[in-house]
């Protein structure tokens, strides 16, 4: 029997087309495995994921790391919220004296002075954003799998986005990993690297 080869997946990462052409092209079987930002390296560096699609930034010391494409950040409010109101793009001064119920990757916080909110998931601060506490920023992909009838996105223009890439460990540099990291470029079984 083949072994699988293993693949994680961070939340918002969105695996299934690199899925399809896997299957189409190869015979050994494909699993992919949900991880949350938290412990999107663990499996890589156990040894129990093969590969991992991850959000930058992460420490890649001995690891490869292969950048597939970046994601937009979006401020989450309520349906009810003034930036309902807004145009679909707005910039970090709009939200200078809004509670940011999560802290944002880039470190990015408004001037107003902050509540300490407890840890919470990304689902969490949609519901937290949802009851009118606060907003919250994700990159976009995140708050289209948490998107809710009574919550808005808008595009916050001035935030860089966030990066979404593969990684694996140095070690593990075979034909079968190169092939997945083949398909995830956009190569076919008749591509030439």
């Amino acid at each position: 029997m083949i072994a699988p080869l293993r693949v994680g997946f961070v939340t918002g990462a969105t695996p299934d087309k690199w899925a399809r052409s896997w299957r189409d092209q190869r015979r050994e079987p494909l699993e992919l495995v949900p991880l949350t930002e938290s412990d999107q390296l663990d499996g890589v560096l156990d040894g129990s994921l093969d590969m991992a699609l991850v959000r930058l930034p992460v420490t890649t010391d001995g690891l490869h790391c292969v950048r597939l494409y970046d994601e937009l950040p979006v401020v989450v409010a309520s349906r009810d919220h003034l930036l309902a109101a807004a145009d679909p793009e707005v910039t970090t001064p709009d939200l200078a004296d809004e509670q940011l119920v999560r802290p944002h990757a880039s470190g990015w916080r408004p001037a107003a002075e902050q509540l300490d909110w407890p840890p919470m998931t990304e689902r969490e601060a949609v519901e937290t954003a949802a009851a009118g506490t606060g907003v919250v920023i994700l990159p976009m992909s995140v708050a289209r799998l948490h998107q809710r009838k009574d919550v808005v996105t808008r595009v916050v223009t001035d935030l860089d986005p966030t990066t979404i890439a593969l990684v694996w460990r140095i070690e593990r540099d075979d034909e079968v990993t190169q092939t997945f990291v083949g398909v995830t470029k956009g190569r076919t079984a008749r591509s030439s690297r």
